[in-house]
């Protein structure tokens, strides 16, 4: 079914919301970003990885787990990406309705080739400024996973390791 459009957007935010959806893009500070769709191991991760913390997520009633493609408005004016997982404390599960509307409590991304300063830095940066608690970057050619957690208005990073996410925020090591 075809909307009619009445007017021209008039924001970049009005722009982003009128792209077909399952389009793959993010609006990073006013900027809109796409990107092709995943490679297999990049998949294969989010999959096992997110299988995992949804299954211990919801055993242990600690909120909900959600995958991409699936918008975050960070902000309603510049900024909604869409992060390979996402994770929104029992706290907080007032900021979902149709998306998340607010601050996740931990976000997950899975770098892609081509393109892995994305994550590294922009997005790293953007999650910072918006306090994300906890955020694990992990290289899909290694396996390496990178963990980072937002005190004192900045990202330290607590963890390095192959193959698995030991989070602080939920207590607990998952494999992938």
């Amino acid at each position: 079914m075809e909307e009619m459009i009445s007017r021209p957007p008039r924001t970049i935010m009005e722009v982003y919301k009128m792209l077909p959806e399952g389009t793959l893009a993010e609006l990073i500070n006013g900027v809109i970003y796409m990107s092709p769709s995943p490679v297999r191991n990049h998949q294969k991760i989010i999959t096992r990885l997110s299988g995992r913390l949804d299954h211990f997520t919801d055993i242990n009633d600690l909120g909900e787990v959600f995958v991409a493609p699936f918008d975050v408005y960070l902000d309603d004016h510049s900024n909604a990406v869409q992060p390979d997982i996402i994770f929104v404390s029992k706290k907080n599960l007032h900021i979902i309705n149709r998306h998340v509307h607010g601050v996740p409590d931990l976000v997950v991304e899975v770098l892609s080739e081509g393109n892995k300063g994305h994550d590294l830095i922009k997005k790293k940066d953007l999650y910072q400024q918006f306090g994300i608690k906890e955020y694990w970057i992990i290289d899909p050619e290694t396996r390496e996973a990178i963990g980072f957690e937002h005190t004192s208005g900045k990202y330290h990073e607590f963890s390095r390791n192959i193959g698995q996410v030991s989070s602080r925020l939920l207590q607990h090591t998952f494999e992938f």
